[in-house]
C-alpha cells in the first residue's frame, strides 16, 4: 500500500480527501492533521466518516510525520502551503497542494492578486498544474502538483479546447459561474450562515476575484470572471461566453469539445445544459456547448462538484497519475441522486 497523509484535513476539501483516501484501493491513510481540531475525533467533526475512520483523531502537524510517507496532500488556507512545502518536499515522494500557492507561474502575478509576496518563489517551477485532462503528460511521475481551483477547473475544461483549437477568440471571454456554499470553507462567516444564504443568490469578488489570473493562465486568454454564491451545499455551474473566430454552429462547437474529451472518463459532453446535482459526489464534469446565431456568441457550460473534481477528487486523480496508478482509482464517475 502507498502511505499518505493529509495536512489540513478538518476543512471541507480536507474532509473530502479523507473520504476518498479511506476508500482508495491503493492508498493507506497514515494520519490527518488539523491545526484547530487537533485531538478531536474525526467522527465527531464529520459523522459521515464514522464507519470509515473509527477511532481516528486529528493530529497536530509535525514535519517528521511525513518521513515514512509516499504522498502528502495539503488542504491548507492560501498562503500556508508555501511555508510548509520547502521542508516537506525533501521528505516525501509526492506533494499535492490544493491551495493557490503554487498554481501561478509568476510570483509577481501572485503578489498582485493575493496581496503579499510569495514565500517560496524558487519552487514555483517545480509544480505541475494539476488538471489531468489538459496536462496529463506533465503529471505522470510528477513530484509536486498544484491542484487547480474549482472555478478555474470548470472554466478551463469548458474553454481550453476551443481556445486551443482556434475556434473562439482568446479575448473578450466572459466566465459567469456560481458555487455552492461549501466553496467558502467550513469556518462560519457572517455572509455564509443559513439565514444569509438561503433564498439568496449574489455575486462577489466582482472584477478582482483571485481565480481570474489562474483562469487566464490555463486558457492563454483574457477573461472577465464573475463568481456567484448559490444556496446549495456543493457544485459549480460555469456559463462561459466567447466570440467564434469564424462561422460556426452548435453542432460544430459541440463536436470540438467531444473530440477534445473523447476517451476521458471524467468528462461528459452532452447536448443539454448540465446540472450541478448530476455531478454531486463524483469526480465528473458535465459540459455542453451552444452557438447563438442571432448574437454570434458561443456559450459553453460546465457543471462539477466543487469538492470533487474542483478539489479533492482532482487531487486524488493527480496523485494516481504521479504514482503510476490507474488514473481513476478510488474515484467515482457517477453522481449521487436524487
Amino acid at each position: 500500500m502507498i502511505r499518505v497523509g493529509i495536512v489540513g484535513a478538518s476543512g471541507y476539501a480536507g474532509a473530502e480527501l479523507l473520504r476518498l483516501c479511506l476508500g482508495h484501493p491503493h492508498l493507506e491513510l497514515a494520519w490527518a492533521t488539523a491545526e484547530t481540531q487537533a485531538g478531536v475525533a474525526v467522527a465527531a467533526l464529520y459523522p459521515n466518516l464514522a464507519a470509515a475512520a473509527p477511532g481516528m483523531v486529528f493530529a497536530a502537524y509535525d514535519p517528521a510525520l511525513a518521513d515514512d510517507l509516499d504522498v502528502v496532500f495539503l488542504a491548507l488556507p492560501h498562503g500556508r502551503s508555501a511555508t510548509v512545502v520547502p521542508d516537506l518536499a525533501k521528505r516525501v515522494r509526492v506533494v499535492v497542494d490544493l491551495a493557490a500557492d503554487f498554481r501561478l507561474r509568476d510570483p509577481a502575478v501572485y503578489q498582485r492578486w493575493y496581496g503579499e509576496a510569495h514565500a517560496a518563489p524558487a519552487l514555483l517551477a517545480e509544480f505541475v498544474y494539476g488538471l489531468p485532462e489538459l496536462f496529463r503528460s506533465e503529471l505522470v511521475g510528477a513530484t509536486a502538483v498544484a491542484v487547480p481551483g474549482c472555478y478555474p477547473t470548470a472554466a478551463a475544461l469548458a474553454l481550453a479546447p476551443l481556445v486551443g483549437a482556434g475556434v473562439v477568440e482568446p479575448s473578450g471571454i466572459i466566465v459567469d459561474a456560481a458555487s455552492g456554499v461549501s466553496g467558502a470553507g467550513r469556518p462560519p462567516k457572517a455572509t455564509t450562515t443559513f439565514c444569509m444564504v438561503d433564498e439568496d443568490f449574489r455575486a462577489y469578488g466582482l472584477l478582482d476575484h483571485r481565480h481570474t489570473p489562474e483562469i487566464e493562465q490555463a486558457l492563454g486568454a483574457s477573461v472577465l470572471f464573475t463568481p456567484h454564491l448559490a444556496p446549495m451545499n456543493r457544485g459549480i455551474l460555469a456559463t462561459c461566453y466567447a466570440r467564434p473566430v469564424g462561422a460556426t454552429s452548435t453542432a460544430e462547437v459541440t463536436e470540438a469539445l467531444a473530440d477534445a474529451y473523447r476517451g476521458e472518463r471524467f468528462v461528459v459532453v452532452g447536448t443539454e445544459p448540465p446540472s450541478t446535482k448530476a455531478t454531486a459526489g463524483s469526480n465528473a464534469a458535465h459540459l455542453s456547448a451552444h452557438h447563438d446565431p442571432r448574437t454570434g456568441w458561443v456559450v459553453v457550460l460546465c457543471a462539477l462538484d466543487n469538492l470533487g473534481k474542483g478539489a479533492a477528487g482532482q487531487a486524488v486523480q493527480c496523485a494516481n497519475l504521479a504514482l503510476g496508478l490507474d488514473e481513476g482509482a478510488g474515484l467515482s464517475v457517477a453522481g449521487i441522486g436524487p
